[in-house]
């Protein structure tokens, strides 16, 4: 006896009507965006060899990634990340095209989430990725594009966090811990546990690097974060960091955005394929992040080809939710006009009906037997009028009225 046939996997969900006209406004509306700066669009499969995620780096834990198995028994992973797929891509189809290279993607990604976790296994990605180019100019050109694509959305309620993760690598480098230690420490600063992060470090050791990282999460807030920062621990590598993220955010500044930029030296993405500048998107009324992204200089190299890149990445299926909930979303699949042919003329009324789709109607073809049937539908679904085909074209107006053509 099937006991799964009626319902969907843990993490996953059905997508309705207007869910649906949502998810695809929020794809084209991004997709105009990107095409407009130069970027061009790739795919990639659903299903990648397991080895493309299995890198030395171990970026996405084994135990998030759904496996299978091909006809060979070779080992295959629904792909849980769209970022490592075009790092080989660029690698391998487009290591003889001229730097930079622009892409943009729209695709789903698949991850396993621990149960009541809240977090959709199954989740629609749009992002970009600017290829070859380490320079300040790329980096800025990224994250102004990240406060374009979610300013059209809401040009006043949203907040772009930023931070470069190698203020934490360098100072969890200095202490004498495994790679699984290191772990440990990133997770509780991303979560932002300040007992646990400082129990935790306190058995490590009480040192200069021990109370840095203790402050590491509380790092947040405006231009002052960096002289905070710089009392904790100073060095070349480090005072170089905060000199170059400072420089950052101030000319994000200059171009106007004050006062929804943010700096964070507490974003440390589990994604650890992440180098330098890291950065997270937020629009009101979603609880996290709706877009994350930064600079992975080392990524593409682990497949044979070494160049820096920078991308983001955006959560279509938690932007569609926001511009539902606000009632943002068009009507643009309402029907407008239904056409009923009377017994004989059901070719009749598909022609006509063909006709008003032609002249920019949205239009249904009525498949009832009377035109009471159809007169109750159309009010069930709020369609203003219905085209009555016989001899003669009747428009019916559930408004009020009827015209005779």
């Amino acid at each position: 006896m099937k006991r799964f046939d009626l319902i969907t996997p843990e993490g996953t969900k059905d997508l309705l009507f207007d869910e649906c006209q949502a998810r695809r406004e929020v794809e084209n509306n991004l997709r105009n965006i990107f095409i407009g700066m130069g970027y061009s669009e790739v795919v990639t499969p659903g299903i990648e060899f397991f080895d493309v995620f299995n890198k030395k780096s171990s970026y996405i834990p084994q135990e998030c990634i759904y496996k299978l198995t091909d006809a060979k028994s070779r080992l295959i992973a629904i792909r849980p990340d769209s970022t490592i797929p075009i790092a080989r891509m660029v690698a391998t189809r487009l290591k003889d095209y001229a730097l930079p290279l622009r892409l943009f993607y729209n695709q789903s990604i698949y991850s396993i989430n621990p149960a009541l976790s809240g977090r959709s296994d199954e989740e629609v990605q749009a992002g970009i990725e600017l290829i070859g180019s380490s320079s300040k100019k790329a980096d800025l050109e990224v994250l102004s594009l990240a406060i374009q694509a979610l300013s059209s959305y809401d040009s006043e309620n949203f907040r772009i966090e930023i931070g470069d993760i190698g203020f934490f690598t360098e100072l969890v480098s200095r202490l004498d811990v495994d790679s699984s230690v290191e772990e440990d420490i990133r997770r509780l600063i991303e979560v932002k546990n300040y007992p646990a992060l400082n129990d935790f470090l306190d058995s490590i050791g009480d040192n200069q690097i021990t109370k840095a990282l203790k402050q590491l999460p509380r790092l947040f807030g405006g231009v002052e974060v960096f002289e905070k920062a710089s009392t904790l621990f100073s060095d070349e590598k480090i005072d170089l960091i905060l000199s170059d993220l400072k420089g950052l955010y101030n000319k994000l500044e200059i171009l106007g955005f004050n006062g929804r930029i943010a700096v964070d030296l507490g974003i440390v993405n589990r994604t650890n394929y992440y180098t330098g500048i890291v950065f997270r998107g937020y629009l009101q009324g979603y609880g996290e992040a709706v877009l994350s992204g930064g600079r992975y200089d080392k990524l593409i190299s682990e497949f044979g080809y070494d160049v820096p890149a920078i991308g983001f990445g955006i959560n279509v299926d938690a932007v569609s939710s926001i511009i539902r909930k606000n009632n943002k979303s068009s009507d643009s699949t309402k029907t407008d006009i239904i056409v009923f042919g009377n017994n004989g003329y059901e070719m009749k009324a598909l022609t006509v009906a063909q006709k008003l789709y032609n002249e920019g109607k949205k239009v249904e073809n009525a498949v009832f037997e009377t035109i009471e049937e159809v007169k109750e539908y159309a009010k069930l679904y709020c369609i203003k009028e219905i085209c009555k085909v016989s001899e003669s074209i009747e428009f019916i107006n559930l408004q009020g009225g009827a015209d005779n053509e």
